[in-house]
């Protein structure tokens, strides 16, 4: 016991290095996009510092945490950096939250297996798409970010911003996935209610992440309540409430967000991958460059990701994400602005989550340092070619997604554009 709280210590003292170290590096990135020029840093931040100080800028932004809290920082720094100190602490928290979700999932029973979760935790919010050395062109890939679109993207503050809470309601839909349906009680009301809670502070960041969170919650709750005959009819509308908060936020912003120019179209539309293909000309490898990691994980797991309720909801949140970016866009001018595909690269960070979160319980399974077994029950023994080469090929691919991410976030660090 005296051994285990040792090792979890150290964990967690590791980590904490881990995370002020690369909290600094993304605290040097945002305050550059605050004070550089924007044709070498290229985002809102500039936009998100006179609305934060109530001035005029040119955009509406219905979403108050982020500049909330970097008023809080201005009352003693300037507002350039706290807009980026805003950006970093958020960004930190999805890490942090990350990592408490991971340890639940795996308990990794020694120091080595605390270390191997932590690192991979910090790894996963620097994955970017897969791109080829510069020189090497991919047919119908115009550019490396736009059209194939990333699980990071490091010059979209709001984005960032919103995931900690998505990261929460996301483990907290799943976990609720698996009791619902046994209805409300004394013991779940915490989940319900924390479910409900992250995902209006999300919606109150940026709205992306719940606009594909209640579409895929609404298909899947749909179909359980017509596969059970409306027996969970009840149970059902307990859990539905919890949605009740952000919906109306969302049709608050909806006033607010989509407002056309004088005689211009408003609200949504709908194509057949008209506006994605302004950004990609090859959108079925756009697909496989992004999300080629989570898909390895798939289909090498497919029999115990079935079982998998966080595997399988995430692979369902990115197919709704998909489905919204290549058939939805907004109406007017925004039309090739492409706002559907923030929702797109929500899919796409959850399904590398949820791979990673699988792979770890697998390699830990496999080598003995962690409580939990792998998903079919059967850990193979120690020393398995056949395992070993499949978790090679699995933290290969995930390593190829790193190092790509690494360069990507390196070039924009360094003042290169995003796309």
């Amino acid at each position: 016991m005296r051994e285990n709280r040792k090792a979890k210590i150290s964990d967690s003292l590791i980590f904490a290095g881990l995370l002020l170290a690369v909290s600094a590096v993304m605290l040097w990135l945002f305050y550059r996009q605050c004070t550089g020029s924007e044709a070498l840093y290229h985002s809102d931040m500039k936009a998100y510092i006179l609305e934060m100080q109530g001035q005029e800028s040119g955009y509406s932004f219905p979403y108050p945490v982020l500049f909330k809290l970097s008023a809080l920082f201005h009352l003693v720094v300037s507002p350039e950096l706290a807009v980026a100190l805003a950006t970093m602490v958020l960004n930190a928290l999805s890490m942090i939250f990350t990592k408490w979700i991971f340890n639940r999932m795996v308990q990794p029973q020694n120091l080595m297996a605390g270390v191997l979760v932590s690192v991979a935790t910090i790894a996963l919010f620097y994955l970017s798409m897969l791109f080829p050395p510069a020189g090497i062109y991919l047919p119908g890939i115009k550019f490396r970010y736009l059209g194939v679109f990333t699980p990071n993207p490091f010059h979209n503050a709001t984005y960032l911003a919103a995931r900690p809470f998505a990261v929460l309601a996301f483990a907290w839909f799943v976990k609720l996935m698996g009791q619902y349906e046994k209805g409300w009680s004394k013991e779940t009301w915490k989940d319900y209610a924390g479910f409900g809670l992250t995902l209006l502070v999300a919606t109150m960041t940026k709205p992306s992440f719940t606009l594909v969170m209640v579409s895929t919650a609404a298909v899947v709750l749909l179909f359980r309540l017509i596969a059970t005959g409306f027996r969970n009819l009840v149970p059902t509308f307990q859990l539905g409430i919890c949605f009740l908060p952000t919906l109306i936020d969302l049709l608050y912003q909806f006033k607010g967000v989509f407002v056309p120019e004088e005689g211009a179209e408003r609200g949504v539309g709908f194509c057949f991958g008209e506006v994605w293909a302004q950004y990609s000309g090859n959108i079925l490898l756009s697909v496989a460059l992004a999300v080629g990691f989570p898909l390895l994980v798939l289909l090498l797991n497919r029999k115990q990701c079935k079982k998998n309720s966080l595997m399988l909801f995430s692979w369902q949140l990115y197919l709704v994400a998909f489905l919204e970016a290549f058939f939805m866009y907004e109406k007017g001018f925004r039309k090739f602005d492409f706002n559907f595909s923030w929702g797109y690269m929500y899919g796409i960070f959850f399904v590398h989550f949820a791979a990673l979160a699988v792979l770890l319980q697998k390699t830990l399974g496999w080598w003995g340092g962690s409580a939990t077994e792998a998903d079919d029950g059967q850990i193979p023994p120690a020393g398995t070619t056949g395992q070993v080469v499949l978790l090679c090929l699995q933290w290969l691919a995930f390593g190829a997604h790193l190092i790509c991410g690494l360069v990507y976030f390196k070039s924009i660090l360094m003042g290169a554009m995003y796309y």
